[in-house]
């Protein structure tokens, strides 16, 4: 899991790796793969690899090529060390 980062893959949105699949495809740091268990319901879903998940260049690519809200990317260092907004302003 990384510190920075997190990605949410809504999966009732998602269309699926072989009904899609974009998201493996443009990841310039491959953080996606398909999980390849048979037989299970995730099957055709995309995962996230976690030893990448710290490679993620926030490009965004993933989220423009899939539909609509089906990734969605949280950066979890904003704000951290950054004067509060009161502050700053003076």
């Amino acid at each position: 899991m990384s510190l920075f980062i997190k990605v949410d893959i809504a999966f009732e949105r998602c269309a699926g790796v072989s009904g899609c699949g974009r998201c493996l495809r443009v990841c310039p740091v491959n953080i996606f793969t398909k999980d390849g268990s048979t037989g299970s319901a995730k099957a055709d879903l995309p995962l996230l690899v976690d030893e990448a998940f710290d490679e993620c260049t926030l490009c965004d690519l993933c989220v423009q090529s899939c539909r609509p809200d089906a990734i969605r990317i949280h950066k979890l260092y904003e704000g951290v060390g950054s004067p509060p907004a009161k502050a700053a302003a003076e």
